[in-house]
């Protein structure tokens, strides 16, 4: 079975889940990355992007198509562009997107770039390196840019959008780096005490109304956030992303070893879009992480990468579909580690996609609202 859902305080109102929800309820133990990783150095950056092109709506993509169609494909695709080498006491899978990183104590991490996400109906895509700082520039049809500033240590700096007269908004500010951060990306924080409803803090977007999706990708932090976090603090410290609340999508399914989303289930994401259009309109910063799961059938390697990719694949339909800005949005998978049914048997209900606004955690708590115009 996987390792329990991170932790909310015992007595808190989001650890009294509503009779009916009681057996899906995050239990109130210690988080699958309590314990600092067992080698506390950087994560390798994912493979490198230097030739990515743009990508005509509407292409195939491996065993999907873009905007209108299928979006997806199926792990067993993939195995064998896996590449496995021991690095320092860990295991590193590499695929052609994608690292996926075991360390000896048997907890692992798989890192993707948002950046392919980014090619889809780009009018051109360039490259240029400038000091230490390579910068991939994503020009849109309408002349608008989208700069992502990566380090020489191949950690992304920025997220900057520059419209067509030439003005730049910085979206993600990722420069920041707390030396207490365990290999820059894991911090020990404890459970966040949550005095909000159950269902205001895990909605579920089966259930709710289009105003309570709305106002809980607006919704603070359950508690005082005491420092601004980096990206990498955020994907990988389970305790600092369970200070924001989170949507479950359980409106989409997955079939087991797939991340394709089918035309049908599409649709049902609509309101899920709206709600992130709203918060970006109303503030073009906000930045949205989009989560992806498995159950605990299958191995850990191919559950971190499917639970990657379906993240990605919802990212990618919320775009294309519905026009969410691509910037926006972020996407981590965590194979089977937080499982919301606890059983080692396949699981819908487990084989699912989670939304969670973060802007206050990259922000310290200091730029959510809108930036003045």
């Amino acid at each position: 079975m996987g390792a329990p859902a991170p932790s909310v305080v015992p007595g808190s109102a989001a650890a009294t889940p509503p009779p009916g929800k009681a057996q899906y309820a995050p239990p109130t133990v210690a988080p699958a990355f309590r314990a600092a990783p067992a080698v506390a150095a950087p994560l390798p950056p994912p493979p490198r992007h230097d030739n990515i092109t743009p990508l005509a709506i509407g292409a195939a993509v491996g065993a999907g198509v873009v905007a209108g169609a299928i979006i997806g494909g199926s792990i067993a695709d993939l195995r064998g562009q896996r590449q496995e080498v021991v690095e320092d006491g860990r295991t590193i899978y590499t695929e052609p997107d994608r690292v996926i990183i075991r360390d000896p104590s048997g907890q692992a991490y798989v890192r993707g770039d948002d950046v392919y996400r980014f090619r889809y109906g780009a009018r051109d895509i360039r490259t240029e390196t400038i000091g230490g700082e390579t910068r991939t520039i994503v020009v849109r049809p309408d002349g608008s840019e989208i700069i992502t500033v990566v380090g020489a240590d191949g950690q992304m700096l920025r997220r900057i959008r520059r419209d067509p007269g030439g003005r730049e908004l910085i979206i993600i500010d990722n420069s920041y780096r707390d030396p207490r951060a365990v290999g820059g990306f894991y911090v020990d924080v404890p459970p966040p005490v949550v005095n909000i409803p159950y269902d205001r803090y895990i909605v579920d977007a089966q259930e709710a109304s289009p105003d309570v999706i709305y106002e809980t990708m607006e919704a603070p932090p359950v508690q005082r956030i005491d420092r601004r976090y980096s990206l990498e603090e955020i994907r990988y410290s389970p305790n600092v992303r369970m200070q924001m609340p989170s949507i479950d999508l359980n409106t989409i399914n997955f079939d087991s070893g797939s991340w394709t989303i089918p035309p049908d289930q599409a649709a049902r994401l609509q309101v899920i879009a709206d709600g992130l259009n709203r918060a970006i309109q109303r503030n073009p910063r906000e930045v949205f992480l989009i989560e992806g799961h498995t159950d605990a059938t299958g191995n850990d390697t191919d559950n971190l990468s499917l639970s990657d990719r379906r993240a990605q694949s919802a990212a990618e339909l919320l775009t294309q579909q519905f026009g969410v800005p691509a910037e926006n949005l972020t996407s981590q998978g965590y194979g089977s580690q937080y499982l919301k049914e606890q059983t080692d048997g396949p699981s819908r209900i487990n084989r699912r996609v989670t939304v969670r606004r973060i802007t206050p955690l990259l922000n310290g708590d200091t730029a959510s609202a809108a930036p003045p115009r």
